[in-house]
C-alpha cells in the first residue's frame, strides 16, 4: 500500500505549479497536472475574461492552431451543468471526442481532446481530482486577469489590436466575394431560376454569420463602458461593508465609447489600488471615483478628503503607473496637505499609431506576427512556444522566416525594428 504522502504528491505538484504559473503557461502546467489521470492529445481553455488571449492551449500543433472560438462557444452552449461532459464536438475544423468542463464563477471553458484514461479502471475519484486542478486553474486565470499587471496588459493590447485587424481584414475580404457573389446569382441571366434561389439563400446566410462572427469578435475585445464601471462597484463593495469610508461614484456615460478589454481591466485595477491606498491613511471619510469619456480616452478621477499623507513616489502609487504606462495613459497625482489628494488618470482607448513602413507592409503570417509581438515584448523561444501552444523548433521556425522577411540578421535587430513600429 503506497503511502499517503507518496500518493498525494503528485497532486501536490501540479497544485504548486499551477498557482506560480504566469498566464502565458497555466495551459501547459494544468496539461502536465491531468496526465497522470488523463492523456489527452491537446488541451483548451477559453475564457471570456482574458480579452488578450480568450484560448490558452497545450498540445498538437494541428488542433491548437486550429481551434477556433465560435466552436468553442458550440461545445460550451451543447453542455448540460459544469461537467464533465463527454462526446463528440466540431473542434479543429472536424469531429473529435472531447471531455469538457465548466467554471461557472467566469464561465471559462476546459476542452480536452481525445482523453483516454491512463488506468483503465480509473472513475469518479480521477475526475473529482481533474475537476479540482481545472478549478484552480480557472481561478488562477481570474486573478491574474483582474489584478492586471503591465505585462498582461502590454500583451493584451497587441493581442486585442492584431485580432480587431486581422479580423476587419477577413470580413473586408469575405464580404466582398460573397456580395460579388450575391450581385452574380440575382442576374437575370441566368436561367436556373432554382438553383440561383438555393444559392443566393446560402451566400446571404453565410454573409450574415460573417458579420455576426465579426460583431462578437469585438465583444471579446470591449466591454462597455457602464458595465465595465459596474464590475467596478462590485470589486469595491467589500471595502464600503468593512471600513468607514463613503465610496461616491460618479457614472460615466452610458452611450460612451466601449472600453478595449486591456484598459478596462487596468482602469478598474488602477482604482481599486488608489481606494485602498487611500484606506490606509488616517483621518479619511469620503472618496470620490468618477469615469467619463470624451471618445478617444477614458478620464478617471480619485479624490480623498483625507490629510494628504499620501505619497506619490510611494510604492503602492509606483506599482499603479506602471499599468498605466502598460497601455500608454499618463497619472497626475495632486497631494495637498491637510485637503487630501486628487489623481488624475488618463487611458487612451486606441493603442498608439505606428510609423510608415510599420508592421503591415512587411508581409508577416499571423502566427509570425504573433511570434514577433512576443519576442518585442522580451520573451524567449520557450516561453514562446508554450504562449502559442507550439513547439520551439516551430518557434525557430518562424524566427527564420521573421529574420528573412524583416532582413534581419539577430533577435536584437528584430526586436528594434519591431519597437520603431510600435510593437512592445
Amino acid at each position: 500500500m503506497s503511502h499517503p504522502t507518496e500518493f498525494h504528491w503528485p497532486l501536490l505538484e501540479a497544485v504548486a505549479s499551477i498557482a506560480k504559473a504566469p498566464l502565458t503557461g497555466i495551459a501547459e502546467e494544468l496539461r502536465a497536472g491531468i496526465h497522470p489521470y488523463l492523456e489527452s492529445s491537446a488541451l483548451v481553455i477559453f475564457t471570456e475574461d482574458c480579452t488578450g488571449r480568450p484560448q490558452k492551449k497545450a498540445g498538437a500543433e494541428d488542433i491548437v492552431s486550429r481551434v477556433s472560438i465560435p466552436e468553442l462557444e458550440g461545445l460550451r452552449a451543447a453542455m448540460e451543468g459544469d461537467g464533465p461532459w463527454r462526446g463528440s464536438a466540431r473542434i479543429a475544423g472536424g469531429p473529435r471526442e472531447v471531455l469538457a468542463f465548466r467554471y461557472p464563477p467566469s464561465n471559462a471553458l476546459l476542452v480536452l481532446t481525445d482523453p483516454a484514461p491512463v488506468e483503465p479502471d480509473a472513475g469518479e475519484g480521477s475526475l473529482r481530482l481533474m475537476a479540482y486542478l481545472w478549478g484552480l486553474a480557472a481561478a488562477r486565470i481570474q486573478e491574474k486577469v483582474s489584478d492586471a499587471p503591465p505585462s498582461y496588459l502590454l500583451e493584451s493590447r497587441a493581442a486585442s489590436a492584431e485580432r480587431i485587424r486581422v479580423t476587419g481584414e477577413l470580413v473586408d475580404q469575405h464580404s466582398t466575394t460573397l456580395e460579388t457573389v450575391l450581385a452574380a446569382l440575382r442576374s437575370n441571366s441566368l436561367d436556373d431560376r432554382a438553383a440561383r434561389t438555393f444559392v443566393t439563400d446560402l451566400t446571404a446566410k453565410a454573409l450574415v454569420g460573417l458579420r455576426t462572427l465579426s460583431d462578437h469578435t469585438n465583444n471579446l475585445v470591449e466591454e462597455p463602458v457602464a458595465k465595465a464601471f459596474e464590475r467596478l462597484r462590485e470589486d469595491l463593495r467589500p471595502l464600503m461593508h468593512f471600513s468607514n469610508i463613503d465610496i461616491q461614484f460618479i457614472e460615466p456615460p452610458a452611450n460612451g465609447r466601449a472600453l478595449p478589454g486591456e484598459v478596462a481591466h487596468a482602469a478598474r485595477a488602477v482604482v481599486r489600488g488608489l481606494v485602498l491606498a487611500i484606506a490606509e491613511q488616517s483621518e479619511v471619510h469620503r472618496v470620490r471615483a468618477q469615469w467619463d469619456c470624451d471618445g478617444e480616452n477614458l478620464l478617471i478621477n480619485v479624490r480623498d478628503d483625507g490629510g494628504g499623507e499620501l505619497s506619490p513616489q510611494g510604492p503602492n502609487l509606483e506599482r499603479l503607473l506602471q499599468r498605466v504606462q502598460a497601455v500608454d495613459g499618463t497619472m497626475n497625482v495632486e497631494i495637498m496637505p491637510g485637503w487630501g489628494a486628487d489623481i488624475s488618470v488618463v487611458l487612451p482607448l486606441d493603442p498608439p499609431s505606428t510609423p510608415a513602413g510599420d508592421a503591415a507592409g512587411w508581409g508577416l503570417a499571423a502566427r509570425e506576427l504573433e511570434v514577433l509581438q512576443l519576442l518585442a515584448a522580451g520573451q524567449r523561444n520557450r516561453t514562446i512556444a508554450t504562449d502559442l501552444g507550439i513547439s520551439e523548433n516551430t518557434v525557430k521556425f518562424h524566427l527564420r522566416n521573421l529574420f528573412r522577411k524583416l532582413d534581419v540578421r539577430s533577435r536584437t535587430e528584430a526586436i528594434a525594428l519591431a519597437h520603431s513600429a510600435g510593437l512592445r
